[in-house]
């Protein structure tokens, strides 16, 4: 009897649950380009480039193997372009005597799968994704009970469980967590190292050009790309950034620097999320590094902490809470998402910074989401649905599973500190400590008030002076609280004033024409579930 095995986009992977029982001589693997899991938000060019060649040349990996596939192409004729749909004719033509997939990374998709066997008729047996290092069971055990969820807790036991970086029972070196040492800013002189990229082959460009006539006005540009969109080609990304990058990972992982996005970071979240990596053996890699000599340990802790730590923890985060957690906003925000998120056409150097590397790379590092765009919407006041989907349009990594509590939890505390113990707000002393921007910015990071002031500091204290019913008892924030304490009305009114002057410009720029992913972005919202389909490292 023929087994219909279903391998969506981002479950690339030989070892995937959906593959572990394969008989190549009888069941049948189907994968589908669907063009509503293109267009539910605007997706980066890159984002839809880098899904679809890696879809197109794991399915080639598979045939190379004996095994069928049967593949759909967005182009296909009779395409309907709905994931289900599609699956319910792929059940008509070839009659399997059951369905069998890994679950869904997102809640949308698995409340889908689990439609499909009443819409088909056909028995689905939907199987855990065994690629991460915890269940949904073991975070749910974990979570239990617990007043706050911290990831550092849950980060520990991880370590334990498997092993990672540890003498025994002790944490290497005797400390779990170096970020302290993981803060500094890079020399002006220092020059990172050239990355690892990869030149489009036949079949990308294929699928470039397809993506240009398919997606033409979505964000972003594709004369960059250059991710990895084979197994093959994801390891020689790792080689790449275990030797050249990893030993000066941890100092300068908190670093900005102007026209340098990647610096010493990884680049691999994509290929994981993909599938093409393994987080077990990235990890492994990681710390044979630190064993071998070759790599300090703030450096190998603070990678594998981001793997390990926070994206596990994301993950547990958002299937417990999901779905009601799509709707979070403890602070009420709700200013629209100014339009230089889309154009990068501001005078903000940081701001143009972060967002034309986001245009030009589908990238940016995780300090620059959280501190600059995510600094920004937080103090603006940016309805989190909106500058949440920005984000899962926007990067090459962004799955709703891990983009979504890093967004609504870290960036814009719209869970009301579920994920964070205290808002990740921070005046323009911040960017300017930890990178090159302010140097060439119009504005004066130094000048606290008035003209030429840098934004950021006016909107930090107006956040404040907001905020104060909902934050003012958090004790992370008591410093600033207490400096608030000692202003006079006057003071309090001036910097408030300040604020809504600069946020008046931002709100008049936003009602000019956008681009058409930006028009779209919020697209899903109202389309029926059934009739549709970041951490950074």
């Amino acid at each position: 009897m023929t087994v219909l095995r279903i391998v969506l986009g981002d479950q690339l992977s030989e070892a995937v649950s959906a593959l572990a029982d394969l008989d190549p001589g009888a069941d049948i693997v189907l994968m589908i380009e669907a063009a509503a899991e293109c267009t539910t938000v605007g997706h980066h060019k890159q984002k839809i480039v880098l899904v679809l060649s890696a879809m197109r040349h794991f399915a080639e990996t598979l045939r190379a193997r004996g095994v069928t596939v049967d593949y759909l192409t967005l182009e296909a004729p009779g395409n309907s372009g709905n994931l289900t749909t599609e699956i319910r004719r792929a059940v008509e033509r070839l009659r399997p005597s059951r369905l069998v997939v890994t679950e869904p990374s997102e809640w949308r998709v698995r409340t889908m799968a689990e439609s499909w066997e009443s819409l088909t008729g056909t028995p689905v047996e939907i199987r855990a994704d065994d690629r991460f290092f915890a269940s949904h069971e073991r975070f749910a055990a974990w979570a239990r009970g617990r007043r706050g969820w911290r990831m550092e807790h849950f980060y520990r036991e991880m370590r334990r469980e498997h092993g990672l970086l540890m003498d025994g029972g002790e944490p290497a070196g005797g400390e779990w967590n170096y970020d302290q040492a993981n803060r500094k800013r890079l020399p002006a002189r220092t020059v990172p190292p050239a990355r690892r990229r990869f030149l489009p082959d036949a079949t990308t460009r294929e699928v470039m050009a397809l993506v240009e006539r398919r997606c033409g006005g979505h964000f972003g540009d594709l004369e960059a790309f250059g991710w990895p969109v084979t197994r093959a080609e994801a390891m020689t990304a790792l080689d790449d950034f275990i030797v050249d990058a990893l030993p000066d990972f941890g100092d300068y992982q908190d670093a900005m620097k102007a026209g340098a996005p990647f610096l010493y970071h990884s680049l691999l979240a994509p290929a994981l999320n993909l599938g093409l990596l393994s987080p077990r053996e990235v990890c492994r890699r990681a710390e044979a590094a630190w064993r071998s000599g070759s790599a300090p340990l703030n450096a190998v802790e603070g990678f594998i902490r981001q793997i390990v730590g926070w994206r596990e923890y994301v993950r547990g985060v958002y299937w417990t809470l999901m779905p009601d957690y799509a709707d979070a906003n403890a602070l009420a925000a709700d200013r629209p998402l100014p339009a230089f998120y889309w154009t990068g056409e501001t005078e903000m150097r940081c701001l143009r910074e972060a967002i034309g590397a986001t245009r030009r790379d589908a990238y940016s590092h995780h300090i620059q989401r959280l501190m600059v765009t995510g600094n920004f919407a937080l103090l603006a006041g940016i309805a989190p649905r909106e500058i949440e989907r920005w984000y899962l349009a926007v990067y090459a990594d962004a799955f709703e599973w891990v983009e979504m509590p890093n967004t609504l939890g870290m960036a814009v505390f719209a869970d009301g500190g579920r994920m964070a113990s205290k808002p990740y707000a921070a005046s323009g002393a911040y960017i300017d400590r930890m990178s090159d921007f302010c140097a060439g910015c119009v504005y004066d990071v130094k000048t606290k008030a008035g003209p030429g002031a840098c934004p950021f500091n006016a909107l930090y204290w107006a956040f404040l002076i907001r905020q104060t019913d909902r934050l003012s008892l958090n004790p992370r924030l008591a410093m600033p609280y207490r400096t608030l304490a000692g202003w006079t009305p006057e003071r309090r009114a001036a910097v408030l004033a300040e604020a809504d002057a600069f946020l008046a410009r931002v709100d008049q720029a936003v009602a000019g024409p956008g681009p058409s992913a930006a028009n779209s972005l919020l697209a899903s919202d109202q389309e029926d579930p059934a009739a549709s389909a970041s951490y950074s490292l």
